[in-house]
């Protein structure tokens, strides 16, 4: 069976440009890893719309979905427990990732430790601080995030306006401005490929 990835999208605004950016990575990842070689998945934190946590015990303390009080927590918890790594697609809101990802995290432990992830951040000047903030909290759960990250900057503030009022940004034209950025995270999530890998040698 090829490894199963779970894409998350980390944003739930409305609207948001999350969607198409997650779909652009996917589409660059197929380029040199089709679909037969890996299972691509994604996972966004809107439709999930999970509450603020609300379970009575603590996440570390659970070793099975059928352990937690609440519905969605044991659906959320088989859905992350099927896959075996994980790419974070966030933008970075206040030079941080947005609540919604730390409150998906936070619901779980078992289910994402030991697990390779990879962080795509995007923002005007590239989401740095977001996907270093948010690398941190994937440790925090023991999961093995991967050093090298990608960070897609807007090359202008009104793309980062548009990119805000959900617009279509072309990203999958042969102009779009991320074009170059393909190479790079076919490379990185080669780098995940391999983490996966070495686990299972």
């Amino acid at each position: 069976m090829p490894p199963s990835i779970g894409l998350i999208i980390c944003s739930q605004r409305t609207p948001r440009a999350g969607p198409q950016i997650g779909t652009f990575i996917h589409n660059a990842i197929r380029e040199s890893y089709p679909a037969e070689k890996t299972t691509i998945t994604t996972i966004d934190l809107a439709e999930w719309n999970l509450p603020l946590y609300n379970e009575s015990g603590m996440p570390s303390r659970f070793s099975s979905a059928d352990e937690y009080e609440h519905e969605h927590t044991k659906a959320w918890s088989r859905e992350i427990s099927r896959h075996e790594a994980f790419i974070f697609v966030t933008p970075q809101y206040n030079w941080g990732y947005p609540a919604s990802v730390k409150n998906a995290i936070d619901y779980l432990f078992h289910e994402w430790k030991g697990k390779p992830a990879l962080v795509v951040s995007y923002g005007g000047h590239g989401g740095g601080k977001a996907a270093e903030q948010l690398r941190q909290v994937l440790q925090g759960v023991r999961m093995r995030p991967l050093e090298r990250m990608i960070g897609l900057k807007f090359p202008e503030m009104k793309e980062v306006e548009r990119a805000a009022r959900g617009e279509d940004l072309g990203l999958d034209g042969e102009g779009g401005y991320w074009v170059g950025e393909r190479e790079g995270i076919q490379a990185a999530f080669g780098e995940l490929i391999a983490a996966l890998e070495g686990e299972k040698e």
